[in-house]
């Protein structure tokens, strides 16, 4: 279930209402009128069947309501309420494989900010990625799996793509390079303050590693758990569940071999650098596609069941005049 507000002035609300109104995934409705000061109006609010929500959400965008006021959309925890039982019977689909596609597009623009904590966060996993390479350490190397913020942003190309979003696409693609390259420049430069310590030699680089030589190592294994591991993460991040998103962070080593590049570019080790590199470019190459395929069959398979929901009037889905 789900909780929508809606922020209007006056002369839109009654368009508002008859769009709730005449749609069976709505089952409750409420108005407060006058409430609001800016703009100066009514708030609306529903409960709808999360399975409902995009083409609620579309038809308010096409009477007008994101240019003079606002709509949010919040998950309902828990709620009793046997119209509202009623109204997720009647609405095709199943509420957990539910696509909502406003709020994946708002949690995608929020993640893929270029801002210092991402920035901090990618420097922190990779230095973490660079120490667990010198000490061989698989333990390390899942803690700055778990700890890079790339996942998101990188699933935000994706969408992008598959959405038709041109500037969240421009948006993604600057933070993703850019924190990795800051990422891997301090890294590097913090190699070389080791070296030049003697707290590490070239041997811990570009010796025997066997706990971490699938970083700089890349085959069709890592195209292909790059493509299981996205498509996982993008359904937990599109669906009402989200337990498999933290196991799609630790099973790809994009933070780990750009903390194995940055080592190789400190020690001059190029076939470290080139092996890596590559383990980068398949992994992140590997979730992009995985992603948009992930995105596109989700968005067919919603817009194929919202044709099977009894559709509300024409003049409702366009602004009054």
């Amino acid at each position: 279930m789900l909780h929508i507000r809606v922020i209007v002035p006056s002369d839109l609300t009654e368009s508002v209402l008859e769009a709730f109104s005449r749609d069976e995934a709505v089952s409750q409705i409420a108005v407060m009128r006058g409430v609001s000061l800016q703009p100066v109006g009514d708030i609306v609010l529903a409960d709808v069947a999360r399975e409902a929500a995009n083409e609620i959400v579309e038809r308010l965008e096409r009477l007008g309501v994101p240019d003079v006021g606002t709509i949010h959309v919040d998950a309902v925890e828990s709620w009793v309420s046997r119209a509202g039982l009623e109204a997720e019977r009647r609405t095709p689909g199943n509420s957990a494989d539910a696509v909502v596609w406003a709020d994946v597009t708002q949690r995608t623009y929020d993640e893929s900010e270029l801002n210092w904590t991402y920035l901090a966060f990618m420097t922190m996993a990779t230095l973490l990625a660079g120490i667990a390479i010198v000490l061989d350490s698989q333990i390390l190397v899942i803690g700055a799996m778990v700890l890079g913020p790339e996942f998101i942003t990188i699933a935000a190309v994706g969408l992008a793509l598959v959405r038709r979003r041109r500037y969240l696409f421009q948006r993604a693609a600057l933070t993703l390079s850019v924190g990795f390259i800051i990422a891997i420049t301090v890294v590097t430069l913090a190699a070389l303050a080791g070296r030049a310590l003697g707290w590490i030699a070239i041997e811990d680089v570009t010796g025997d590693r066997p706990g971490t030589e699938f970083i700089y190592s890349p085959d069709k294994w890592s195209f292909i758990v790059a493509l299981i591991a996205a498509a996982a993460g993008v359904l937990s991040l599109t669906s009402a569940k989200l337990g498999g998103l933290s196991g799609a962070f630790i099973s790809v080593t994009t933070v780990p071999a750009a903390g194995n590049v940055a080592l190789g570019a400190a020690f001059g080790a190029m076939s470290e650098v080139r092996g890596s590199a590559l383990q980068l470019l398949l992994n992140i190459s590997g979730m992009v596609v995985a992603g948009c395929l992930t995105l596109a069959l989700q968005q067919l398979v919603w817009d194929r069941r919202a044709t099977r929901r009894l559709r509300v009037p024409s003049d409702l889905n366009s602004a009054p005049e």
